[in-house]
């Protein structure tokens, strides 16, 4: 396979690879791993960009698990549908269905017990200088896996969908097993 379709499919283009290079020391500097304790955790919320794609996909995904889960866009455009090419490869590859997606701003309501999880460096800095979700702890998605950039697949090839859903996948895999609380009706 050519250098550039590994890229493509691996890091999405040649700019989500050097964000994914540039986010390993910005995450180490930043502390923006998981350090938060289970106990404390009662939903998982997802931040992206436009919150189309990957925070849709993570917020669906761990719904239909049983976790409680949300997810809102740094600069979304409230009340937007899920992307379609992320509808087609999270049903068609992983049964998750996003058609009934909207799409949540800024204006996002953060409760006690929310894990803010941001798919990149950026995201975590803008929700951090916003008043109303400032206070919520923070973290990188992809710092579970050690991937913290997971970068847009937005406008890219199903390919890539494919490897940034799967990462997230397994993230969420993960943070079902640490924060046992998140299953909806967990009563302790």
């Amino acid at each position: 396979m050519p250098i550039g379709e590994k890229i493509a499919r691996n890091f999405g283009n040649l700019h989500g690879l050097a964000r994914l290079a540039l986010s390993y020391p910005q995450a180490a500097i930043l502390g923006h791993g998981l350090s938060t304790k289970a106990e404390d955790v009662r939903r998982l919320v997802f931040v992206c960009h436009a919150n189309v794609s990957r925070s849709a996909f993570a917020e669906v995904l761990c719904s239909k698990r049983g976790m409680n889960a949300a997810s809102f866009g740094v600069a979304a455009e409230a009340g937007a549908p899920a992307d379609e090419t992320a509808q087609k490869v999270a049903l068609d590859d992983y049964g998750v269905d996003l058609t009934w997606h909207r799409a949540q701003d800024t204006r996002f309501h953060a409760l006690p017990g929310d894990l803010l999880l941001a798919m990149e460096v950026r995201q975590l800095n803008r929700i951090a200088n916003l008043p109303n979700l400032s206070i919520p702890p923070r973290a990188l998605l992809g710092s579970v896996i050690h991937v913290p950039h997971l970068h847009d697949p937005l406008g890219l090839s199903e390919d890539y969908y494919r490897t940034c859903f799967n990462r997230i996948l397994r993230a969420v895999d993960r943070l079902e097993i640490r924060f046992p609380r998140l299953k909806t009706g967990h009563n302790s």
